[in-house]
């Protein structure tokens, strides 16, 4: 792992794991303001057969377990694309419910919901990066391609073979 990566995943989970403990010590306040959003969301999801709780604090309690194992995950180094991946998708309705500005009244509280809502975003960015991060090696599309190119390279050299066999074959025959 490169020295990079070593000290910028750690650093990228921290601002997780800070704000799932902060979610977890004050549940309450943060299922009061997620309601309005779980409300809407979990019947739909609900209808499309995802089996989500009705309880806006059950809900935070298990976004913030996610973010917990997904950072732990990411931090470590054992599973941390898995660790990313399950981080951007906990982000976005952590974001939504969490930061709506546009549902502020006043100026001061647009301004600092816009503030954490866009950091959020930047979270995201780097959760996303992170998510396709192969360290280095190649991923599935490159393996993908490679192996459709040496297929093709083989698949030509087999019909080269064939054609220079059966010529060979026919020349016998005469």
């Amino acid at each position: 792992m490169s020295l990079s990566r070593l000290i910028a995943r750690p650093l990228l989970a921290s601002g997780f794991i800070v704000g799932a403990i902060s979610a977890l010590r004050n549940t309450p306040a943060v299922a009061a303001k997620a309601k309005p959003f779980t409300e809407k969301v979990v019947p739909l999801a609900q209808s499309k057969g995802v089996p989500l709780p009705n309880d806006p604090a059950l809900l935070v309690r298990i976004n913030a377990g996610v973010q917990i194992a997904g950072a732990l995950a990411l931090a470590t180094g054992k599973a941390p694309r898995l660790g990313a991946t399950a981080l951007a998708a906990s982000l976005v309705p952590t974001t939504i419910a969490g930061h709506a500005f546009w549902a502020e009244t006043t100026e001061q509280g647009k301004n600092a919901q816009r503030l954490q809502f866009f950091k959020n975003a930047s979270l995201l960015g780097g959760a996303i990066i992170a998510a396709g991060d192969t360290d280095g090696k190649p991923g599935v599309a490159w393996r993908a391609r490679r192996a459709a190119k040496d297929a093709r390279r083989e698949a030509k050299t087999l019909a080269a073979t064939a054609k220079r066999e059966a010529k060979i074959a026919k020349a016998k025959v005469s």
